[in-house]
């Protein structure tokens, strides 16, 4: 299995969370929330191959880091995945807007440009918005949307554009994840656990806990959890391709 979202640099002791990825056998896109983290997460990466680092700029930060788009621009060629990435609607970060507007449309210029880039996208109170960017890039054919919480609507306009979802523990707590996971088609959902900000039993989430989401998906396919499994990792399969 695969967590395909995941704050590896953000744990507080990273190194043996990697070295822990490596011995379970547990593959994880290790996701950036700044151009300047990159190298340091990549450095968390170096001999274990289960890992692989996405370069990111997380809309939250937008507003103050921006001018790191050129080094954001400078690191893309050396990775095919790209996350964090997209806008946050909440009221806190709404003073920001402008700018996370402006750093999300160059990233996914930049990664339509590239080519071949996967993507994980964050879209909390901002999915029609997220959408309309995407709209603009139709080229970007890997986009997985990072723990969805948008309308029935949006999650529809999502799927009819062609978009992936990432499913994690903290998701399916409650009946409305639980509800907007069931609309998710099954040859669309990957894994992930947002770990270390998303918790269960009131523990950072770590990236082998996404095996525990099989029996949920079992449970909501009405299959087994070996066939709910071989469901995501055709996925994983199918996402990954060149």
């Amino acid at each position: 299995m695969i967590d395909f979202h995941c704050h590896l640099d953000l744990y507080p002791d990273p190194v043996a969370v990697a070295d822990e990825i490596e011995r379970r056998r547990v593959g994880v896109l290790s996701v950036t929330t700044t151009p300047a983290a990159w190298a340091g997460t990549v450095r968390l990466a170096q001999g274990r191959p289960s890992i692989r680092t996405a370069l990111g700029f997380h809309p939250e930060l937008a507003g103050s880091r921006y001018r790191e788009l050129d080094l954001f621009d400078r690191h893309l060629p050396e990775t095919r995945f790209v996350g964090e990435v997209g806008l946050d609607g909440s009221p806190q970060h709404l003073s920001s807007w402008e700018s996370q507007v402006l750093v999300f449309d160059h990233v996914l210029k930049a990664c339509e440009q590239a080519g071949e880039k996967v993507l994980s996208v964050h879209s909390r109170r901002a999915a029609s918005q997220v959408l309309d960017c995407l709209d603009r890039h139709p080229a970007l054919s890997k986009v997985a949307m990072h723990w969805f919480s948008g309308t029935k609507a949006e999650l529809r306009r999502a799927v009819e554009r062609g978009c992936w979802f990432s499913v994690g523990p903290a998701m399916l707590l409650g009946a409305r994840g639980r509800s907007l996971v069931s609309e998710i088609p099954s040859d669309r959902l990957v894994l992930e656990t947002d770990g270390p900000f998303a918790q269960k039993n009131r523990r950072p989430l770590r990236p082998w806990d996404v095996t525990a989401v099989v029996d949920d998906l079992a449970d909501l396919w009405g299959t087994t959890r070996r066939g709910a499994a071989q469901i995501v990792r055709a996925n994983e399969v199918a996402l990954l391709a060149l």
